[in-house]
């Protein structure tokens, strides 16, 4: 049926409904399903987070855990470790797994992926994004969105847009210049929407430009549905609607809450006494249905039969997913494999030689921590998860003794029956922080915390240890939704933990398990060998053993720069970078705590520290290999308006393994406020040791477009331009200047 004849047809049904019958479908009528209009035959919708696998059951109205045993499922890489796997047939691979898992679990709507930007390094949320860049997200997020869809579920978009920070998300307004609106922070939601086709996207929390965003007439009517001619759903973040007219007015359709009173929710009671007296138009809510029918269709769980009078009917065709299957956990082990980035390797200290490992002690509380069930709306009931201790001990068996030793400890947390969504996030999570602070400085912390370093070290200076590892760096205290860290310093002193380890052992092997950046400069330089991982699914202890071990050869790279601190990244501008007070105008036209301004523009990550010439620990797209690669015969040529990229690879070392290509463009001459250069392209190549590939890459068509705010357009950026050919940002192979560019507007 086409799409004209379709809507005619969904038309018909709303012609069909009471008022009554379509506010019931526009909000929650549970905590994660809006209502059903029985009499049509029209069901409702069922959602559920996230983004590392399909979370456990609630109640419908209270935030308690149904109880169930069945709804244990595959836990899956976050966003973080796929970004760093640098792979979009990956990302599509765990989109699908995903979708799957959702639909086996009778979902319709998954709340994934996330695609913020990483503005900051210290973002709670950070590890459910891909990047700090927008085109290595956008190209991994439109292949997980596909791979969701493939199941009859819906992916939804998160969160339109501009929420980089957890501080005041429900409050904080956020101003940004037009180009770094267009060229930074929208293009992943605008390839989710043209591209990938997203089903569903939901709007953020915070504000922008005074509007809270599940309310924007500039990002959801003007920039979502005219101008990328959008007609999906548009969901609200959990309590992110705030004003009944304001919300019916703009394009969003469905308002969902984290309490359980829902006729009172904006769009429910109060909408409908405002559209019966004639303040709202009914033509608005019609507008809302449409989409949510369309919704429906598209992911076959109703459909449309009749001619004269339209029947809406279940759709037998739809998939019934599955979930907990061998070929989903065999994806999550592959995406984690690929996901390890090695940050150091001196002496060749990696990979560590089994039949050596008679002995092997492994330090530190990451190597023992399940993440699964922890992060905030993330968070899952695992079918299992492998640990690092796990993983080592399962990989080296029995002709191997794996000793484990604390070194360092991670306080408990209150225990509560009271889920943490029903309460002020913020409050709970500064409440929480300030108790582990607490125990983590009193006398008896100190004095346990160095014992168990004192007692780390004395086992890591024992002749009899073959190797040690440490597996420290953030876990999901950190690494939360409702706050953003204080600094990069590792928290529970593993600094302490780690320089007294070296001492001991200088060849220790060193491997950071984290979603968000962490300052190593106290010890990475005495370091001879740093594995950086994030949370890597079910298989992440199995993934890490094989990679230590050298089943694996590492071939992850960051998708985000590690800075020396947040002090030194390009969103940090003094004690208000979270945002300042709000001016006495602003006051008066909007219901804001702070504002935070954008200030640095287009200079995020690492567009700002190669402008700014300042220094970082590792750079954007810096991985290491057990193995060398060589690039060769590299030239650039253009057909048909599109530029390609060609040369060969050749893996000069003795093993095999996976290079990521990244291709830039720099814009000669480009002013102060303008990247040095930016990514265009990249692409991941498989060799055998000695073996040679051509490669040949096609640029994305906005390599060479910037956002011309006058004419509201992607326009010819003029300039000359250099590409460059590397194995990161900062390590470029190839920059023929022979092959300059020069493009005309």
């Amino acid at each position: 049926m086409n799409k004209e004849k379709l809507l005619t047809k969904i038309d018909q049904v709303i012609s069909q409904l009471t008022l009554e019958e379509k506010i019931k479908m526009i909000h929650g009528a549970g905590l994660f399903e809006t209502g059903a209009v029985e009499r049509m035959n029209i069901p409702p919708l069922k959602m559920s987070d996230g983004p590392m696998g399909v979370r456990n059951e609630f109640k419908k109205d209270a935030w308690i855990p149904a109880g169930h045993d069945d709804d244990y499922v595959t836990y899956l890489p976050s966003n973080s470790a796929i970004a760093q796997t640098w792979n979009p047939d990956l990302a599509y691979q765990s989109g699908k797994v995903l979708g799957e898992e959702a639909r086996g679990r009778g979902k319709d709507v998954i709340l994934a992926p996330g695609v913020n930007i990483k503005r900051l390094p210290n973002g709670g949320r950070n590890f459910e994004y891909f990047s700090e860049d927008p085109y290595l997200t956008s190209r991994l997020a439109v292949k997980l969105i596909q791979g969701i869809q493939t199941a009859d579920v819906a992916a939804c978009v998160k969160h339109f847009a501009l929420n980089s920070q957890e501080t005041e998300r429900l409050w904080v307004n956020v101003e940004v210049d037009e180009r770094a609106l267009r060229e930074i922070y929208l293009p992943a939601f605008e390839a989710a929407v043209k591209e990938a086709g997203s089903y569903s996207i939901m709007s953020a929390y915070n504000l922008v430009r005074g509007q809270h965003c599940c309310e924007s007439q500039l990002l959801l009517n003007e920039i979502l549905r005219t101008e990328w001619d959008y007609d999906g759903a548009v969901i609200s973040d959990w309590g992110g609607v705030h004003h009944t007219t304001a919300a019916a007015e703009s394009a969003l359709d469905i308002e969902m809450s984290v309490t359980d009173n829902f006729d009172e929710y904006c769009m429910a009671d109060p909408l409908l006494e405002a559209v019966r007296k004639g303040e709202v138009s009914e033509t608005l809510i019609d507008e809302k249905i449409r989409h949510i029918l369309l919704l429906m269709i598209r992911i076959r769980l109703i459909e449309i039969v009749g001619e004269t009078t339209p029947v809406i009917q279940r759709n037998e065709s739809r998939s019934k997913g599955s979930y907990n299957t061998e070929e989903h956990r065999r994806a999550a082990y592959e995406t984690a494999k690929e996901s390890i980035v090695l940050l150091k390797n001196e002496d060749k200290t990696l990979p560590l030689d089994e039949k050596k490992a008679k002995k092997v002690l492994v330090i530190g509380d990451n190597a023992i921590r399940r993440q699964a069930l922890g992060g905030g709306s993330a968070e899952i009931k695992a079918l299992y998860e492998t640990t690092p201790l796990l993983g080592i001990k399962e990989f080296l068996g029995g002709n191997s003794e794996v000793i484990f030793a604390q070194g360092y400890e991670v306080p408990k947390q209150e225990e509560t029956d009271e889920n943490w969504q029903a309460k002020s996030l913020e409050e709970q999570i500064a409440d929480q922080r300030e108790s582990q602070g607490q125990q983590e400085d009193s006398e008896s912390g100190k004095q346990r915390a160095k014992q168990l370093r004192e007692e780390a070290a004395a086992m890591a200076k024992r002749k009899d240890i073959d190797y040690v590892i440490f597996v420290g760096g953030l876990n999901h205290d950190y690494d939360v939704e409702g706050a953003d860290r204080d600094s990069l310093t590792l928290p529970y002193g593993q600094d302490e933990v780690i320089e007294d380890l070296l001492s001991a052992r200088p060849d220790m092997t060193i491997v950071m398990l984290a979603g968000s950046p962490v300052s190593m400069q106290a010890w990475s330089g005495q370091a001879k060998a740093i594995l950086w991982m994030s949370y890597s699914g079910l298989e992440g202890g199995t993934a890490l053993a094989e990679t230590l071990f050298g089943k694996v050869n590492p071939s992850g790279k960051l998708a985000e720069s590690i800075p020396f601190s947040v002090e030194q990244s390009s969103g940090y501008v003094g004690p208000d970078y979270l945002g300042r007070p709000l001016k006495e105008e602003e006051k008066k036209h909007m219901d804001a705590h702070l504002t935070e301004q954008y200030g640095e523009g287009l200079l995020v990550g690492y567009r700002y520290y190669e402008r700014k010439k300042v220094p970082v620990q590792f750079a954007f797209g810096h991985g290491l290999s057990y193995t060398r690669f060589s690039y060769s015969d590299c030239n650039v040529r253009m057909h048909e308006g599109v530029c390609e990229v060609r040369g060969n690879l050749e893996n000069t070392g003795d093993c095999t393994g996976k290079e990521v290509i990244q291709i830039y463009a720099a814009k000669k001459g480009a002013d102060e406020n303008e990247p040095v250069k930016k990514l265009v392209g990249f692409e991941k190549i498989e060799l055998l040791p000695g073996q040679k590939k051509a490669f040949s890459i096609m640029l994305d068509p906005r390599a060479f477009e910037q956002y011309d705010v006058e004419k509201k357009a992607w326009v010819k950026a003029e300039g000359v331009y250099e590409l460059q050919v590397g194995s990161s940002s900062a390590d470029i192979r190839w920059n023929d200047k022979r092959f300059l560019k020069r493009i005309s507007q």
